[in-house]
């Protein structure tokens, strides 16, 4: 079944040729959700089955920055990230291409074999928080400055930003953004002493996939190295994931005591961003978080 016409098609075919090198027959396409920026469908073709997504963004590199943080967590060699046919422009549209990744049932040890892959890609680490180029986290751009406090990149390049944003759009007062601002002071006392982990960056349930054989992979990050307890506070951010997760990366990795005390700061970051993509309604987890501390 094709669920585009003739031209979305063509686009298929000529993004596929630029990043094979070689004609490539679309024999059936398949629409799935690309998420709240992105169209996204799984491509039958001469070549192979793709999965395919692209948007009309202005932010041109958004895909480009996507498929590096992919590269990043697959040479770890902690578990299965999916492969980068390519990437680009073409026509008025930003694409990716990547292979696709026939869905399973999660195995009997499904949660322990994310738990574990998890605590490996954390334990690769380098001597400052942040990354080699800028992101994205959601359509929205992440600054990754390389910086050797950890705090000073956390509060600066990730709550900072965003509370100035949702400042500017009037969807946050100068009063939480002022709380927010005070917080600065105390976060010595709150977060652990500990060296930047490669992080996933948007660990939520939606971006771990299960594998054709039951085994977990990841999608969709937004890497840079930073507390490595943010990838796990983001977890349970949505309702968390099974117990034998957090066990099994406990046993690989331990944390520091007070993990459960310190979520709600991390998590600061993900509401944030929440508030300027979606709107006021995520303010109130903000203010809640700013009351605790």
């Amino acid at each position: 079944m094709n669920f585009w016409g003739d031209e979305q098609l063509s686009f298929f075919e000529t993004i596929l040729f630029s990043a094979l090198g070689q004609p490539v027959e679309v024999i059936e396409t398949q629409f799935l959700s690309g998420g709240d920026i992105n169209t996204a469908a799984q491509v039958f073709s001469s070549e192979g089955v793709f999965f395919i997504k692209w948007n009309h963004a202005e932010r041109q590199d958004m895909f480009e920055t996507e498929a590096r943080g992919l590269d990043l967590l697959r040479q770890t060699d902690a578990l299965y990230i999916p492969q980068v046919v390519g990437y680009g422009q073409q026509s008025d549209k930003s694409y990716l291409i990547l292979e696709y990744i026939d869905p399973g049932t999660p195995n009997r040890t499904y949660w322990e074999n994310l738990g574990q892959s998890l605590a490996l890609i954390h334990s690769h680490t380098q001597a400052k928080f942040g990354l080699s180029f800028a992101n994205y986290i959601g359509s929205l751009p992440q600054s990754n400055s390389l910086t050797t406090n950890g705090i000073d990149f956390f509060f600066e390049q990730r709550l900072l930003p965003q509370a100035g944003m949702a400042l500017y759009k009037g969807l946050l007062s100068k009063s939480v953004y002022d709380a927010l601002f005070r917080l600065r002071n105390h976060l010595p006392s709150i977060l652990p002493n500990e060296r930047p982990a490669l992080l996933h960056g948007d660990l939520w349930s939606g971006n771990v996939i299960v594998t054709e054989n039951g085994g977990p992979a990841l999608i969709d990050p937004a890497v840079y190295f930073g507390y490595r307890e943010a990838d796990l506070a983001f977890t349970r951010l949505f309702g968390g994931f099974a117990e034998a997760f957090y066990e099994a990366y406990d046993e690989a990795f331990p944390l520091e005591d007070g993990f459960n005390e310190r979520v709600s700061i991390y998590n600061l970051y993900p509401l944030l961003v929440h508030v300027n993509l979606f709107g006021s309604g995520y303010v109130s987890g903000v203010e809640r978080v700013l009351k605790q501390f």
